[in-house]
């Protein structure tokens, strides 16, 4: 069977508990596969070996440099952006096949089934959670800031209906962790970007984020993950403020 005329990008730093389950979803579908590494010190690379077309080596400074410059590895038109610790069924890639072979868009959202633990988060706005995945990289950008990059598409977006299925966060510990690291990559684009924020702006954010993902998404639907998941989206609101408001009074060494 022909492989797919798409290349799978992905972007890596210490994934080795992730990767091989990802690559291998799309190797031998997929025509090209392209790792680039952010100095993994763990086996991620060697491990990529195995199904990687191309492996790059480079340091991650801003995301939205990074992603732009790793999708202009791609040798296709179609790129398929995925997470290391993102899985594409049979049946997505189906679907993603019937679509570029035909397209009516110049890209496609791709629902995300997260997961925290073994537990599929269906509420909190966590599913469908349609996010741009595959589109053709001469119409497709990033804003080059450091986190929570914008997408600016020359083109219409379609939707896919079938999921990427995201392993997400193994427990609360990891999802602590990822949120510590984003609130201080989301404090310091504040500050490069001279966004004024108050305190009464971030604690009206704060109560809002989380009634908003517990009651008015329905996360309340999912038990007590829901109630964690509405917590953790409104304690990123008071944590950003928290390291911005640490930067700004030079507190921080």
């Amino acid at each position: 069977m022909a492989k797919v005329p798409v290349s799978v990008v992905v972007i890596t730093k210490n994934e080795e508990r992730n990767i091989e389950d990802c690559l291998n979803s799309v190797y031998g579908w997929a025509s090209e596969i392209v790792v680039v590494d952010d100095q993994s010190s763990d086996q991620t690379v060697p491990l990529a070996e195995k199904f990687a077309s191309t492996i790059y080596h480079r340091r991650m400074e801003n995301e939205g440099i990074h992603r732009n410059w790793s999708y202009a590895q791609a040798k296709n038109e179609w790129v398929l952006s995925l997470d290391a610790d993102e899985i594409v069924s049979p049946e997505l890639r189906n679907e993603i096949s019937q679509n570029i072979s035909n397209p009516k868009f110049q890209a496609y959202s791709i629902p995300l089934r997260n997961y925290i633990g073994k537990y599929w988060v269906k509420h909190s706005g966590w599913y469908p959670a349609g996010k741009l995945r595959l589109f053709q990289k001469s119409k497709f950008k990033y804003e080059e800031v450091k986190v929570h990059p914008r997408v600016f598409l020359d083109g219409e977006c379609g939707h896919l209906t079938t999921d990427i299925i995201h392993k997400g966060y193994p427990d609360f510990e990891h999802f602590l962790q990822s949120l510590n690291r984003q609130t201080s990559l989301e404090a310091e684009k504040w500050i490069e970007t001279n966004r004024h924020m108050s305190l009464g702006k971030a604690i009206w954010r704060t109560v809002d984020r989380f009634f908003r993902s517990f009651i008015g998404k329905a996360g309340y639907k999912d038990g007590f993950i829901g109630f964690m998941v509405a917590f953790f989206a409104s304690l990123y609101q008071i944590i950003s403020y928290a390291k911005y408001w640490e930067i700004k009074r030079g507190i921080k060494q």
